[in-house]
């Protein structure tokens, strides 16, 4: 399960980090969720044609993924 987020200077998320602390980038995310192994998320694809994660409506906007804590760039590094 997804826990917390990555995003550029824009607001997009570029990465994923699971539970377990693994990150992971968008792509890797968007091959995860393709082969089942990311519950919880759908693929979508942006107006520029690229795939995504997208949270499946429950609901509860407390747990999209946009509304996730960010990860700060520190952690990262």
């Amino acid at each position: 399960m997804i826990s917390r987020v990555v995003k550029d200077n824009g607001g997009e998320i570029t990465a994923y980090e699971f539970e377990n602390g693994d990150i992971v980038s968008k792509a890797q995310a968007v091959s995860l969720a393709k082969q089942g192994n990311i519950g919880g998320v759908s693929i979508s694809t942006s107006k520029k044609g690229e795939e995504f994660l997208k949270s499946l409506p429950d609901g509860n906007k407390s747990n999209n993924l946009d509304s996730l804590p960010i990860i700060d760039d520190n952690e990262i590094y």
